[in-house]
């Protein structure tokens, strides 16, 4: 009888989700697996904001010590909260086929955009993007993971929150009031899952190639390339977004000053040959116009 493969998760209602298709993608290739629940220092923290807790890593350095002690034989992540330097000894297993990108905005009223509203997010990227379109609302900090913070807004002083279109409709909560925020930059990474596991663990390995999505991993890699170059961590005001699209791979990258007074973009589309060029370029071109200065203003 083969031995389970030990799956790593997050005990979050969408860290779930995400390990149940990842072991459901196991089991095509024929592997039987269980799922391991591991708590993160980012769960347990609920007051503070992500940005004021200053440790990359916050929701999976619990899962990267499982992994090491040989606790969990792969873990699943969300590939946003990923720091771009993975720990000694940690690869990445496989990346499934990414998921919706967008981020969406959930409101209380019909009024939001032309009132003075007040919006609740605890990420300085999106707090950033949106003053920088609203200078005229004011953010709120909401902690949770996904049920947990439309909880939290039904009791909460403002118009509305911000979150990622992904994890509400994997969890069928997305509600009825919302709207797509198609000029928002997500997340590098965003709506991708990442499964690692230990290098040396090579007979594992090997059974993972056919599971990996070839697009999504250039691309996501592309966008971890960018936000490592500028040096900004999971929680920097970095957005970054890479999309195939025919003989072409298109980049928009951004960074929006805390506070959302100034922000810089990179808007360009590259043939797929250079595609493994683009996230640096990107970088280059925003630092050679005050993107340090920016990011540290």
């Amino acid at each position: 009888m083969n031995k389970l493969v030990r799956i790593g998760t997050r005990g979050s209602a969408l860290a779930l989700w995400q390990a149940r298709q990842v072991q459901n993608m196991l089991g095509t290739v024929g592997l039987k697996s269980e799922l391991v629940p591991i708590s993160s220092s980012g769960d347990k923290e609920l007051q503070k904001p992500l940005y004021e807790m200053g440790v990359q890593g916050i929701f999976t350095k619990e899962l990267d010590v499982a992994l090491v002690e040989g606790q969990v034989d792969v873990a699943v992540h969300s590939m946003k909260d990923v720091p771009t330097q993975l720990p000694k000894g940690i690869t990445t297993a496989f990346i499934p086929k990414r998921g919706p990108v967008a981020d969406v905005f959930i409101s209380k009223d019909d009024a939001w955009e032309d009132n003075k509203s007040v919006v609740a997010t605890s990420s300085l990227r999106r707090a950033a993007q949106w003053m920088h379109r609203y200078p005229h609302h004011s953010i709120i900090d909401i902690r949770g993971n996904v049920p947990t913070r439309l909880k939290k807004l039904e009791t909460l002083d403002c118009q509305g929150t911000i979150m990622a279109i992904a994890g509400l409709k994997r969890l069928e909560i997305l509600p009825k009031q919302h709207t797509v925020l198609d000029w928002m930059v997500p997340a590098p990474a965003q709506g991708a899952l990442l499964v690692t596991a230990l290098e040396s663990n090579k007979n594992l390995m090997s059974k993972f190639s056919p599971l990996n999505d070839d697009e999504t991993a250039l691309c996501v890699a592309q966008e971890r390339i960018f936000l490592r170059e500028l040096e900004g961590g999971c929680t920097a005001p970095i957005g970054a977004l890479a999309k195939m699209e025919g003989d072409q791979i298109h980049f928009v990258g951004n960074i929006t000053q805390k506070g959302g007074k100034k922000q810089l973009v990179f808007d360009q589309y590259m043939p797929l040959e250079n595609a493994h060029d683009i996230g640096s370029f990107a970088a280059k071109e925003l630092l050679s116009r005050g993107a340090k200065a920016l990011l540290n203003g």
